[in-house]
C-alpha cells in the first residue's frame, strides 16, 4: 500500500486545528518529579482556540503530576493522523472556571465534574510544541509550533 503524498505544512495545521475542534479524547502523558515512570490516561478536552482544557481527579497520578511538574505531553488522533503536544499546565478550580467554559467543556465531553463528589480540577494546556504527521514520508516537517509560535502561517 502506497501512503499518500506528504500534505504541505499549511494544510498539516489546517487538519491540525481541525482535529483539536472537533476530537474528543486525548492520550495525556505525565511523570513525577521523582522521575517516577510516566503516567498515561486517555482523558476529554476541549480547544478554546489557544489551550486545551482537560478534567481530572485533584488526587488521582495524573492530577498529581500536573500540579507538581506543570507540563503534558498529550496525543490526538490515531496513529496514522496524530497530532503530539507538549505543553505547560495551569490548575483551575471549579469556582474559578468561567461558568461558559464550563458548560462548553460539558456540552462537548459529556462529563460535568462540578456534579461530582470528588474533587476535580481542571487543567489549561498552553501547547509549546505541536506536531503532526500521518506516515514516515510527513516525519520531516512535522513541527508546526515550537516555543509556543506556529511556524507555519494561517
Amino acid at each position: 500500500m502506497t501512503p499518500a503524498p506528504a500534505r504541505p505544512a499549511e494544510q498539516r495545521r489546517r487538519d491540525t486545528l481541525h482535529r483539536l475542534e472537533h476530537d474528543v479524547d486525548a492520550w495525556v502523558a505525565t511523570a513525577a518529579e521523582s522521575g517516577a515512570a510516566p503516567h498515561l490516561v486517555p482523558l476529554s478536552f476541549v480547544w478554546d482556540g489557544a489551550t486545551l482544557l482537560f478534567a481530572t481527579p485533584a488526587t488521582s497520578p495524573t492530577g498529581r503530576n500536573l500540579l507538581a511538574t506543570g507540563v503534558a505531553r498529550i496525543a490526538v488522533g490515531p496513529t496514522q493522523d496524530v497530532v503530539m503536544i507538549e505543553g505547560t499546565v495551569v490548575a483551575v478550580p471549579p469556582v474559578e472556571l468561567p461558568e461558559e467554559d464550563a458548560e462548553i467543556f460539558a456540552g462537548k465531553t459529556g462529563f460535568d465534574p462540578r456534579e461530582l463528589a470528588a474533587p476535580y480540577l481542571y487543567f489549561r494546556v498552553l501547547p509549546g510544541r505541536i506536531q503532526a504527521w500521518r506516515a514516515a514520508n510527513e516525519i520531516q516537517g512535522r513541527e508546526l509550533m515550537r516555543d509556543g509560535a506556529w511556524l507555519v502561517a494561517d
